[in-house]
């Protein structure tokens, strides 16, 4: 179904340069947004739970292991691209195991 999106044009902007970046398209980008937004957190999957756990509000947070050092902006950025990109392809392959 197409519809139309009235978007703030440096959200469009970081989402095309997303798109590009990930060698794929806007509207997979939005796509996969939007089921990973509307998805009921009950149904949230932990990708790895040696480093995230389901937080309170159905948020996946990153845990803190004793002794590891404080967690940084670049750090959470990796780890959400790598989160995005197996969501993305999930999405693109919704019958691979």
């Amino acid at each position: 179904m197409k519809t139309t999106l009235d978007l703030p044009d440096d959200l469009l902007m970081e989402a095309k340069t997303l798109a590009v970046r990930r060698k794929t398209t806007l509207k997979a980008i939005v796509e996969s947004a939007l089921r990973r937004e509307i998805r009921p957190a009950a149904e949230m999957e932990n990708p790895d739970p040696e480093r995230f756990e389901v937080g309170p509000l159905g948020f996946l947070v990153i845990k803190k292991r004793p002794g590891s050092p404080p967690m940084t902006l670049e750090m959470i950025r990796a780890i959400q691209e790598e989160i995005d990109e197996e969501d993305f392809q999930k999405g693109m392959h919704p019958n691979r195991p």
